[in-house]
């Protein structure tokens, strides 16, 4: 038999799990608060914020609702009732006019957790700044700039400029009304319905794009990137990862499509017009409609497609390249 020691040293060690959680249950406190601003113009709205999601809705003209639940955290330390009535009595909110900023001195709300939505005029500029939590945007003018340290990006219905970035987590914005950035370390990036210039780079992860009307510039580092709808000046690089163009390049457009370790696809109409430049270092070439061969080896390939009114070039090192018939 084990010694009365050793036993109760065991017993303690596997109660301290049920303890601390017990500790960390009773640390935590919430509660929410509301807030109805007056404005009299186009808003200008700021928000940074710890740990928690935010939502911004187009609202009425006039006013800016804010609704926040607040959770607070004190463990194995502090006083979190205390610290949530402080918050609850004394909301981050500054209003001067029509400018509004929520969250202004976000560091002194450690172990602070606020989940925001917010309603706001469609006359409104956004900049938002969240350390850990998703972000939503709809039915804004803006511009609008949501920047996130972990945590997803939805945005939809913005007719000025829009920067999205986050450090972890995917971007998925749409019906856009002018050029948009969007970068993640580590997520996917969908956008679709677009009127301006695009510009989308990802360090791990995919980029999907469809109905883009502007010039689009794509990075990925590990992940594929698929283009839909592509007509304007087209630019991609991928590190490993596919690359699948599905459009008709406008006359006088330029495509420029580089893989390092993966293959390219093209999918164009028969009566597609543009000149070809295609080399893989180690693939090979194929196409599936007519064209007029004006140079061709083993890796290498120059073409033409009807009158050559636009250009693209295809580069890839170790990949096939083939350009075949748009359903």
């Amino acid at each position: 038999m084990p010694p009365l020691r050793n036993i109760c040293l065991s017993a303690a060690l596997l109660a301290m799990p049920l303890l601390l959680a017990g500790c960390a249950t009773s640390a935590l406190e919430q509660g929410t608060f509301e807030r109805t601003l007056t404005v009299s113009g186009p808003v200008h709205l700021e928000l940074a914020n710890g740990a928690g999601s935010v939502e911004f809705r187009g609202g009425e003209p006039g006013k800016v609702y804010i609704h926040a639940e607040v959770r607070a955290g004190g463990f194995p330390f502090g006083n979190p009732r205390k610290r949530l009535d402080e918050i609850l009595s004394r909301p981050p909110i500054e209003q001067s006019g029509d400018t509004i900023r929520i969250g202004k001195d976000s560091r002194t709300l450690r172990n602070i957790t606020i989940r925001y939505v917010i309603e706001t005029p469609a006359e409104s500029e956004i900049q938002s700044r969240v350390g850990s939590g998703a972000q939503e945007v709809r039915n804004i003018r803006g511009p609008v700039e949501l920047v996130t340290g972990s945590g997803a990006i939805r945005a939809s219905r913005i007719a000025r400029e829009a920067q999205f970035a986050t450090g972890s987590g995917s971007i998925e914005a749409s019906d856009l009304g002018d050029a948009v950035r969007a970068t993640t370390g580590s997520g996917s990036i969908t956008l679709a319905g677009v009127k301006g210039e695009v510009r989308a780079k990802t360090g791990s992860g995919s980029i999907t794009l469809s109905a883009v009307e502007g010039r689009a510039q794509l990075h990925a580092a590990s992940g594929n990137v698929t283009v839909r709808d592509a007509a304007a000046d087209l630019e991609v690089h991928t590190a490993s990862g596919g690359i699948s163009i599905a459009g008709n390049p406008a006359p006088n457009s330029n495509w420029e499509l580089h893989a390092v370790s993966s293959s390219v696809e093209l999918s164009v109409p028969p009566d597609a017009s543009f000149q070809f430049s295609a080399r893989s270092v180690s693939g090979g070439i194929q196409t599936d409609i007519p064209i007029v061969i004006e140079e061709q080896s083993k890796h290498e390939l120059r073409a033409r497609l009807g009158s050559g009114a636009a250009r693209v070039e295809v580069h890839t090192v170790s990949g096939s390249i083939r350009v075949r018939a748009k359903p």
